[in-house]
């Protein structure tokens, strides 16, 4: 007779870290937003921050390439010197930072560089510091590693960005890092250099504050926005910030899985050691894909750029005409973050109050087969994010439903 398979784990099985974190919000909803195609209902989902675009020809090449050689072999843990070089030249040909090959790193994406940097230095008792709304893994991660997320939320009316007052409230002696992405995920919003200039001021004042700066959406930006990285614009915290970067946004280059940084050579190091004992290193095909990426012709990112900033004008536009719904214009990545604060309180067809945002988004779903992903999730209410990666087509039609389900709250 054949054992019936257990369906639960012993308790206490599951390591007690596993309780303190939840599932990426994001990856769910893009996953449920596939279920329900796969069942066959008429689904948009507008939930993964994903480039449509395909990784340009000349990236795919190379990998092609790479193979041919056979460089199909474990690598470095910090990645292959060729791709280390390349990083190098492109933190001082894009950023005026001057870093040494030994000094940069590479993992697979860059959620394995937040994750492997905080990881290696987070104790117990530290604290790190996110800038609400926040990318959904920040939090999470600050938690996995025994620390706390100290959470400053931002306001609608300071387009979404951290003030210096708001930054120095939050700092502690116990604050180790201050975790900063722009442009941002989810809201878009982005830093003059005045602006950051602001906030190294208050920085420089607490020298025990590292800096971990994602600027992953570096390359996306619009309406003539100079993007400027915190080393940059404050050389004193060179020795402090981690500059964090990948290939998957500008490049297209999501699936492919790579992010890399530059920081000081002792963090770089620690970081190597815990990598080294987890994911051992990116593939050695994407390692040569991303050579190619930053060393070769960067001729088609304008033309991304021009793509996502019609694509955010009209998103932009259509949602400002649904009812309830105020959606700020953001100046780089490809979301918006618009308030439902107009619709709590309201009745949807199917009789169920819409409280919160996380109502808005799962009531749009069912009603009209948009998914969105609920404010909640980024630490900020209430709010939805819209990720406007894909076609002109998809989204017009993703907002006449929008349109359509809120001209149907009563």
């Amino acid at each position: 007779m054949t054992a019936k398979p257990s369906q639960s784990l012993p308790k206490g099985f599951l390591a007690d870290a596993l309780w303190r974190i939840q599932p990426s919000p994001t990856i769910a909803v893009t996953q449920k937003a596939r279920d329900l195609k796969a069942a066959g209902r008429n689904v948009i989902g507008l939930g993964a921050g994903e480039p449509d675009f395909d990784t340009p020809d000349n990236i795919k090449d190379a990998a092609i390439a790479a193979i041919k050689r056979g460089e199909t072999k474990y690598t470095a843990v910090e990645g292959i010197p060729e791709l280390r070089a390349a990083i190098a030249r492109k933190f001082k040909r894009e950023n005026d930072l001057d870093y040494t090959p030994a000094q940069t790193f590479s993992a697979p994406g860059g959620k394995s560089i937040v994750y492997t940097a905080l990881m290696a230095t987070l104790n117990p008792g530290d604290e790190a510091i996110c800038v609400a709304p926040y990318w959904v893994s920040y939090p999470d991660i600050v938690l996995l590693a025994g620390a706390k997320p100290v959470i400053v939320e931002t306001r609608i009316e300071d387009g979404f960005r951290l003030t210096p007052h708001a930054l120095e409230a939050a700092i502690t002696p116990k604050t180790k890092w201050l975790i900063f992405n722009q442009p941002s995920n989810p809201t878009g919003a982005c830093y003059a250099r005045e602006q950051l200039k602001a906030l190294t001021d208050v920085l420089l004042r607490h020298p025990q504050v590292w800096i971990l700066t994602d600027d992953m959406y570096e390359h996306l930006v619009y309406g003539g926005f100079k993007f400027h990285t915190i080393a940059q614009v404050e050389p004193k915290l060179y020795e402090r910030t981690l500059t964090m970067n990948g290939v998957s946004k500008a490049y297209a280059m999501t699936g492919w899985r790579l992010g890399y940084c530059g920081g000081p050579e002792p963090l770089i190091k620690a970081m190597a050691k815990l990598q080294s004992q987890a994911t051992t290193s990116a593939s050695s095909i994407t390692q040569w894909a991303a050579v190619e990426a930053l060393n070769g012709p960067q001729d088609f990112i304008p033309k991304f750029q021009k793509a996502f900033e019609e694509r955010r004008d009209l998103v932009v536009s259509m949602l400002n005409q649904a009812r309830g719904i105020e959606c700020p214009t953001p100046e780089g990545a490809f979301y918006v973050y618009p308030t439902i604060r107009k619709l709590i309180g309201k009745s949807a067809p199917s009789g169920k109050t819409i409280q919160s945002d996380e109502d808005f988004a799962s009531e749009l779903l069912e009603t009209e087969g948009v998914a969105v992903v609920h404010g909640a999730a980024f630490g900020l209410s209430p709010f939805f994010r819209i990720s406007y990666a894909t076609s002109n087509v998809v989204l017009e039609e993703a907002c006449r439903r929008i349109q359509r389900f809120c001209g149907n709250l009563r």
